[in-house]
């Protein structure tokens, strides 16, 4: 890298949540290879919650000192109790947009010709705005995947002129550019609804500005979704518009490590466990860090696991006190198994199956030789992290994005994948458990998803390398944003131009003074917006 005497900085914006802070840290370290310093800034979590990821972000801080972390000075949090009929996501947007003052602040003080750029996250775009008033270059992470985006970048246009909402349609395919058919009903639950809805319009806005940058960084790989890289390309996606450039820069993971069997004493009771059993022969059962099931359905899942007679390992998490949005917002205490698990269970299956509370090393568990299938809320970190371990899925999502991921681990695409069929309807039996276990861990067809899982593995794994296509397309990233910042210089030098043949032509001749006015007013703003980069 070339950047004179002193390192260029970029500046990271994470949104909150372990599922955005985490993918942003892993493309710190890949800026970091490239030699580029890195300063992560962080919003502080309005809440401690189960959910919030608030240790896990002071965790993540301390086990990576060659990336500097800003916290940004606090602001009062959204006062949730006195809006009981908006929408948490809408509070936290309000509040978001608040930060954009002290991001400004901290982006000031960094000096000019060492600012990079700024990357958002896709929940970030309020400090678009930031960036376009001090002139720095400004890219979206988009942390799922691109067949999401491609669908979202889409949406917009389907959605306008509907008088009603698109929840009418159920399972009805919908066409996008790039993607298989999506029913409708998997969309984002909150896209469903009337589209004059607060909360729809809004998320919208999102989507169509996560295009508004010079470009979007996203955390895939050209192999695993080549169809939806395409039709970012193509004059259709959004017919009038041309999108920025989509750099596939992943697959951006944990690389796991919790210490191999010589250091067993550091080592989670569930990796030891693990050891023990033979290879790829347990099913690893886990819903995310905001994954929640209810009672029933966790005796349920007990009774599919002890009838399949296969060996699994099983995070359980105390279920959540609402089915609403304001379950982010409980601090769930560790679960009572003794409670929550059918009599008898742990002892009958004991030797053969390891529940966990809460949490386990998940990258860890996944790339362990033992686990040879993954029940998965079909989160787009969890999939990645499937998918560089080799390991094939079981389906079942339980909101956000997830039903649409689902489609596409499940279709020809990647292939990598059979649904549990109830999640749709919020209960799955243990009958189609103990099946769909079965099914990946002893058939044929398990056999075909092991091949094509272990394909997708290499494939993962060749695309970072030299020359792999997200190395490549990083390089291209990095080479657009020199080029970017040498064509604003440029375009400063001929609007300075402009105005002094401008001012001229006002001292010299007050007949063409009118005429050139409008013309000096252009290049004046335009000067001063491409100038602000080098101040």
């Amino acid at each position: 890298m070339d950047n004179g005497s002193a390192k260029q900085t970029v500046v990271l914006f994470p949104g909150g949540g372990v599922g955005h802070v985490g993918p942003m840290v892993h493309l710190a370290k890949v800026f970091l290879d490239h030699g580029y310093d890195v300063t992560v800034v962080l919003m502080e979590p309005p809440f401690k919650s189960t959910d919030s990821g608030a240790g896990f972000i002071e965790q993540v801080a301390a086990s990576n000192p060659c990336i500097s972390f800003h916290v940004l000075p606090p602001i009062p949090p959204p006062d949730f109790a006195s809006f009981p009929d908006k929408h948490p996501f809408l509070l936290m947007l309000e509040m978001k947009r608040q930060y954009n003052d002290e991001l400004e602040s901290f982006l000031r003080s960094v000096p000019r010709d060492r600012l990079h750029s700024l990357v958002i996250d896709m929940f970030c775009t309020q400090a678009i705005d930031v960036a376009t008033k001090l002139g720095v270059p400004v890219y979206t992470f988009f942390a799922s995947g691109a067949g999401v985006l491609a669908v979202f970048t889409q949406l917009p246009a389907l959605l306008a002129g509907r008088q009603t909402g698109l929840k009418e349609l159920g399972d009805t395919p919908l066409e996008f550019l790039g993607v298989p058919p999506m029913p409708a009903s998997h969309l984002v639950r909150e896209l469903l609804e009337d589209p004059e809805d607060e909360l729809c319009k809004t998320m919208m806005r999102i989507w169509q500005r996560n295009t508004d940058t010079q470009g979007v960084l996203i955390n895939t790989f050209c192999s695993l979704e080549s169809r939806a890289l395409q039709a970012f390309r193509d004059p259709l996606c959004v017919p009038g518009r041309v999108l920025p450039p989509v750099y596939s820069v992943g697959p951006l993971v944990a690389k796991g490590g919790s210490g191999g069997k010589e250091e067993a004493a550091e080592r989670p009771e569930c990796l030891a466990w693990l050891d023990a059993q033979p290879e790829r022969s347990v099913v690893f059962l886990c819903w995310g860090s905001k994954g929640s099931l209810s009672e029933k359905q966790i005796k349920e899942i007990a009774a599919g696991l002890e009838n399949s007679g296969q060996r699994f390992l099983w995070v359980v998490r105390t279920p959540a006190g609402s089915d609403g949005p304001e379950r982010f917002l409980e601090q769930r205490p560790e679960p009572d198994l003794d409670a929550l698990l059918p009599e008898g269970f742990l002892e009958r299956t004991k030797g053969r199956g390891f529940v966990v509370k809460s949490w386990a090393p998940q990258v860890d568990v996944l790339q362990h030789p033992a686990t040879g299938a993954f029940v998965t809320h079909c989160g787009w970190n969890s999939t990645l992290e499937a998918i560089v371990a080799g390991v094939p899925m079981l389906c079942w999502p339980l909101g956000a994005e997830q039903m649409m991921n689902k489609v596409f681990m499940t279709e020809d695409d990647m292939g990598v994948a059979v649904e549990l069929e109830g999640y749709n309807t919020g209960f799955v039996v243990a009958e189609e458990i103990e099946a769909k276990v079965k099914l990946v861990l002893e058939s044929e067809e398990g056999r075909e998803l092991r091949e094509r899982a272990a394909g997708l593995k290499k494939e993962a794994a060749e695309a970072l390398e030299d020359g792999g296509s997200s190395r490549v397309a990083f390089l291209q990233f990095l080479s657009d944003v020199k080029n970017l910042r040498e064509c604003t210089i440029g375009w400063a030098l001929a609007d300075c131009r402009t105005l002094a043949l401008c001012q001229a032509i006002n001292r010299t001749d007050g007949i063409k003074r009118e005429r050139v006015s409008e013309e000096y007013r252009t290049a004046e703003a335009s000067a001063l917006i491409h100038l602000r980069m080098f101040a």
